[in-house]
């Protein structure tokens, strides 16, 4: 029996990567200016849009995937004779993954036989994507469905993110810093430094100066107990390739680093962090604390 991999749209892969790898996507939607928009698909939102859109003042409001959607799709896919794999967004950020667990058992409960795997990736954009290509390459190797899951596992723990928000009044907005240090922080020029923690939560961890100083701090943490055996770094950004490429060649210097992608942040998480944000998302030697 095969198995299928399944993700949310938070991992910011694109169509032309779930099409030409066997994976299915659900998008969460993200409403803006009363219009509720798809987050995958050919009529989704995209993020360049969605970021001119806050410029001129807009608060985007995202919404999870339900449980209905997660149980059709879970269950076409067993009726199809296969077993589900599903990687979700992390718990510590939205209630999508719960609402996967939910539409499990909903399935289990109306076909016992079924096998269903949820994975809480306890990560998000590409980190998560970072899961969800190695589960692929696993898959593609002839990995069993058991031997995926071991690896995750083992993976998931390690997964390093480190975060350069820009723009805070978005920050201040979701919740993630206080609207005093964010108006404070953008007066004299404050980055602040955020990962994401043990439990998939964002934290922020430190305060930079000056941009340029803070992106040298993202490295600098992304190289500190960086696992040579995963060479292959991803970037996230909002809305402004010129710095991604800058900090693409910066980890490129070192010699631990053959492959840096860039990916442009989806308007999921870009509706949470504005315009400038970089994230870099690699897999450490030991367990994030």
């Amino acid at each position: 029996m095969t198995y299928q991999i399944i993700t949310d749209s938070t991992s910011d892969l694109s169509d032309a990567y779930v099409a030409a790898h066997d994976v299915a996507m659900l998008g969460l939607t993200v409403t803006l200016e009363d219009t509720t928009y798809q987050t995958v698909g050919p009529e989704r939102l995209t993020s360049d849009v969605l970021l001119a859109k806050m410029a001129m003042g807009a608060k985007p409001v995202t919404s999870q995937i339900n449980v209905g959607q997660f149980s059709e799709l879970f269950k076409s896919v067993v009726k199809a004779g296969n077993d589900v794999l599903y990687l979700g967004f992390s718990s510590g950020l939205s209630g999508t993954y719960q609402s996967a667990e939910m539409a499990k058992q909903l399935v289990l409960d109306e076909l016992p036989s079924a096998h269903i795997t949820t994975i809480d990736t306890l990560a998000a954009a590409s980190g998560e994507g970072y899961l969800v290509k190695e589960a692929v390459k696993l898959r593609d190797d002839g990995a069993t469905l058991e031997e995926v899951v071991t690896a995750l596992q083992d993976l998931i723990p390690r997964l390093r993110s480190w975060v350069m928000a820009d723009d805070l009044y978005h920050l201040a907005r979701g919740g993630r810093i206080s609207k005093p240090a964010a108006t404070v922080g953008t007066l004299v020029n404050i980055k602040p430094i955020i990962d994401v923690d043990p439990a998939g939560q964002l934290r922020q961890v430190g305060k930079i100066r000056g941009k340029k100083k803070a992106l040298k701090t993202l490295v600098t943490n992304t190289l500190t107990d960086f696992d040579p055996a995963y060479p292959h770094i991803m970037i996230g950004y909002s809305g402004d390739p010129d710095v991604a490429e800058e900090v693409k060649a910066d980890l490129l210097a070192s010699d631990l680093i053959t492959e840096v992608t860039l990916t442009p942040l989806g308007p999921t998480i870009a509706t949470h962090t504005g315009t400038g944000t970089i994230a870099i998302f690699s897999i450490g030697k030991t367990q994030r604390l």
